[in-house]
């Protein structure tokens, strides 16, 4: 019998120029990630340029030599950037998830789900509509496939960015920082939800039974995510009893990754098994945070700042030249806040809420970030976004993220600060502290 042949080693050539790709896009998305906190934006909007210099639009207008060399076109070589990527987002939707305030949710669920439904549903509708209006040179694909993805992505807000703004304004204490959360954590479970079914879609076609098929898969991932709660608890409790953070890291990784992996062969997105595994992960009640900080602090500071710059590498700012591309640019852009604001107020008035608190609710939910990133790179892998749809949606989701902490800061200020709140800022660690709405 002849013996099989090992599978080669990467060449070593690649090899180098993967290890540069790496070690150069994270150095520029730390330096541009820290300088825009400074500025006091968001991190995201850093790493995203750290791409955007090093793409297309700037490097390779300016050493196109030396661009081709580090980047070249060669998909099996720009497929190794993506996996290291890839690997980042699914563990950051998945830290994302477990750090989900469960009874929040319930405390406030009725209220939330009013806000959360209209704040969905009308940047949705508006994104359809705008998806079957747009020219056909920017439609990729089935009309009906784009639209409903062009909707979601306009749907979607962002869990991480909208956390830290709160925090950085110190209005995580006030009810409307709560309401705020609550209602982002179901739009973004509504969000997955559809982006799965979406994808489907795109894969195999817009026909009613694949439609179907891929509802009945959502089906068994929910109720495995309930029948398998024990099983992961157990995992859990049995990795906390070993010395050190290390095996609960592992089981975690495990868990995100396999999740990741069922949903993928379902014909769903992995980053929908991600979320499923994040919120799992949470409601076993078995996860010591502090033992997923390490995990967190190399996902945070290395993985997800890799996979932000590796989706700015393929934005094209060039594109906006064209004025067919930047008026609908500026369409999009103004479809997505007008729907969102309107959204997110008319849930907050349904709720018996101000005025301004309905103002604020809309600048919250307002930020996409993240999520709108994540979504848009699975559009362009999926083949239902181009270059220029790509690069509009991924400059809504920075011109977002921007717009809600002033516009916050201000709204704010015109709602009073209640007894309630006050109370909770002392619970918060923040008792004397001038927040942005006192």
């Amino acid at each position: 019998m002849l013996a099989v042949q090992p599978v080669s080693t990467i060449a070593a050539h690649q090899l180098l120029v993967f290890l540069l790709q790496v070690g150069s896009l994270l150095l520029l998305a730390f330096v541009l990630g820290r300088l825009a906190t400074r500025c006091g934006l968001p991190a995201i909007v850093g790493e995203l340029c750290a791409g955007v210099l090093m793409g297309p639009s700037v490097l390779e207008q300016v050493a196109p030599g030396f661009s081709g060399w580090l980047l070249p076109r060669d998909p099996g070589q720009f497929h190794l950037l993506d996996a290291t990527g890839q690997i980042g987002v699914l563990l950051l939707v998945t830290i994302t998830g477990a750090h989900m305030d469960l009874s929040l949710v319930r405390r406030r669920g009725s209220t939330a789900v009013r806000i959360s439904v209209a704040g969905i549903a009308v940047p949705l509708a508006l994104g359809v509509a705008l998806g079957f209006l747009l020219p056909t040179s920017l439609v990729l694909g089935e009309r009906p496939v784009f639209a409903l993805f062009l909707g979601i992505a306009m749907g979607v807000s962002a869990i991480p960015v909208i956390a830290k703004t709160l925090m950085d304004l110190r209005l995580l204490h006030r009810n409307i920082g709560q309401l705020t959360l609550c209602a982002v954590m179901f739009d973004d479970i509504v969000g997955w939800l559809l982006l799965s079914m979406v994808s489907a879609m795109a894969t195999t076609g817009f026909r009613a039974g694949d439609l179907a098929f891929s509802v009945g898969w959502l089906i068994v991932v929910v109720i495995s995510a309930v029948l398998l709660r024990p099983v992961v608890a157990a995992g859990l409790r049995t990795a906390a009893r070993a010395p050190g953070n290390g095996p609960t890291v592992t089981v975690v990784v495990v868990l995100a990754l396999l999740a990741s992996a069922a949903t993928q062969a379902m014909g769903l997105e992995a980053v929908f098994g991600a979320f499923v595994a994040g919120v799992v992960i949470r409601a076993c009640g078995a996860l010591d945070q502090e033992a997923l900080a390490p995990l967190q602090t190399f996902v945070v500071a290395v993985l997800a700042p890799v996979f932000f710059a590796t989706a700015g590498l393929r934005m094209d700012l060039t594109a906006l030249a064209d004025p067919v591309v930047l008026l609908t640019g500026l369409g999009v852009l103004a479809a997505a806040v007008f729907g969102k604001f309107a959204g997110a107020y008319l849930g907050a008035r349904l709720s018996r809420l101000g005025h301004w608190e309905g103002l604020a609710l809309g600048a919250g939910m307002n930020a996409r970030g993240v999520i709108e990133v994540i979504i848009a790179m699975v559009g362009l892998r999926l083949g239902v976004l181009g270059t220029e749809m790509y690069t509009i949606i991924i400059l809504v989701a920075i011109v977002t993220s921007l717009m809600a902490p002033p516009i916050l800061r201000a709204t704010m200020s015109k709602v009073e600060q209640t007894s309630e709140e006050d109370l909770r800022a002392r619970a918060f660690g923040i008792d004397g502290q001038r927040t942005a709405g006192a």
